[in-house]
Order: structure tokens, then sequence, then C-alpha cells
């Protein structure tokens, strides 16, 4: 899929932007694995943190405490804020809880929301990933599903 998304990047001559939380840059190093990524990808970040959100991205502090960071509302706004730092034509962010610790009832372990910004529209994504999986391969499975999610959002548009 990333090879296909690569395609498309090149032919619609667009620049993608990540912000990532739970894949770690793992999503940043799978679009640059293809050779001429750089005319694709100009500027990523990791921000995992609540402040690397709040600080880099503008997540508001509102939402961080109301629905946390791992949310739908996060999400939106990763991708809002990635949207306006770096002046891409997409932005994909990832937020989830790629485990084993860390889940809760509510916001089990192998749950992620992906944002995709893309002609002033935010699309936003819900996985919810079988939580006894690693967790190295869950990360890989969350990457993965945000490049399809990217790949199917610029070719329905």
């Amino acid at each position: 899929m990333i090879k296909k998304l690569s395609k498309l990047l090149l032919e619609k001559e667009l620049i993608i932007s990540t912000a990532e939380s739970c894949t770690g840059g793992l999503l940043s190093s799978m679009l640059t694995d293809i050779s001429g990524s750089s005319e694709y990808v100009k500027l990523n970040f990791v921000t995992y943190a609540n402040e690397a959100k709040h600080e880099i991205l503008g997540v508001s502090l509102e939402t961080l405490k109301k629905y946390g960071a791992v949310s739908e509302e996060c999400a939106r706004e990763m991708a809002e804020g990635l949207f306006d730092k770096t002046g891409c034509d997409i932005a994909l962010c990832t937020t989830g809880i790629a485990g084993p610790t860390g889940g809760t009832a509510v916001k089990p372990v192998g749950l992620c929301y992906i944002s995709c910004r893309y002609k002033d529209k935010i699309h936003i994504k819900k996985v919810l990933l079988n939580p006894d999986i690693e967790r190295k391969k869950m990360k890989k499975l969350f990457a993965e599903h945000a490049i399809e999610f990217a790949y199917n959002v610029l070719s329905s548009n």
C-alpha cells in the first residue's frame, strides 16, 4: 500500500506531513522508505507527550484534559495543527494505545485514532486491534492503517 500511496502523492504533486504519537515515528519511516520520498515528505513530528501535542501542534489543554490524547477530538486538533504548522497538502496523524499496559475499559490497548486533513476536510478513522498483539506489531499495524487511510482519502477526492 505504501508504494500505491507514494505513486499517488507523486502523481498529484502533493506534500504529506505526519504527527505521530502511538506509532512513534514508524509512519514517517515507512513513508521515507520509498526512494524519491523527498518529493512528497518535507516535515514530520513525533508528538508523543501531551506537552508536545500542545506546544508543537496546538492541541488545546482543554481537549487533552476533557477527552484525553487518545480521542477523536485530539486526532482532529493534531491534524489541524500539523496542517497549519507545515503548510502541507495532507496532514496525517496517529494517536492511540499500543500497550501492553495503559489501556482502560473505555480506551483499551489496541485503540488508535487516525486523522487525515486534505482539501480543508479532516477525516477520522478509529482502529481497534486485538489487545493481545505485541507492541511492536501493534505500532506497525497502526501505521499501515494510517497509510491505507491516507490512500483512500486521496484516491476518493
